[in-house]
């Protein structure tokens, strides 16, 4: 048929690969977009995330802000008769974007997420005073809800000095072993 994109079969099978969701299976419920709470947000839904990998819409999937909204709740998994994870599948995405050189379609959530695993990477857990000021730096807000940063401090809410915790440097060696965290293992 003229007018028709060619299916990316290589990309739907590498995606289906690297996630460990079998995409083959889903026809298409719509469950996982009816549980997903940031559905409303998206450019594309859970369930048509998984329909553009399904048809190789590589470009759609990997530019699309969807993936980048995902919160990796896996409440559409949970949702799923055949067990499809979309969360799992937006994270092979981002992975996929970025070595493609694709921008993130949200760029605040990606400089959030580099942020808090820097943070887990140097002290292995998060320490959200440091987390906050790098994210605020990437993102070129700094002087954004500076007020309530303040104020969070001051009532003691935001410890100023980070705890490291006792296991930080096997998690360290996770990151230099490049096996990311199990949910949004992004670079």
């Amino acid at each position: 048929m003229q007018g028709l994109p060619e299916l990316d079969e290589e990309f739907r099978r590498s995606i289906e690969q690297q996630s460990g969701q079998p995409v083959a299976r889903c026809y298409q419920c719509r469950k996982c977009t009816a549980g997903c709470p940031t559905a409303h947000a998206m450019d594309f839904d859970p369930a048509q995330i998984v329909r553009l990998i399904q048809l190789g819409r590589r470009r759609e999937a990997l530019t699309s802000s969807a993936i980048w909204l995902c919160v990796g709740c896996e409440t559409c998994g949970t949702r799923c008769p055949n067990q499809i994870c979309v969360g799992r599948l937006a994270d092979a995405l981002k992975i996929e974007a970025l070595a493609a050189g694709i921008r993130p379609g949200q760029p605040a959530v990606y400089h959030f997420h580099r942020a808090f695993l820097n943070s887990i990477r140097r002290f292995g857990r998060v320490h959200e005073v440091s987390m906050l000021i790098e994210y605020k730096l990437r993102a070129g807000r700094l002087l954004a809800d500076l007020g309530l940063g303040l104020r969070l401090l001051l009532a003691g809410k935001l410890p100023l000095l980070p705890h490291r915790w006792p296991t930080r440097r096997g998690v360290a060696a996770l990151f230099r072993a490049g096996r990311p965290p199990a949910q949004g293992g992004l670079p």
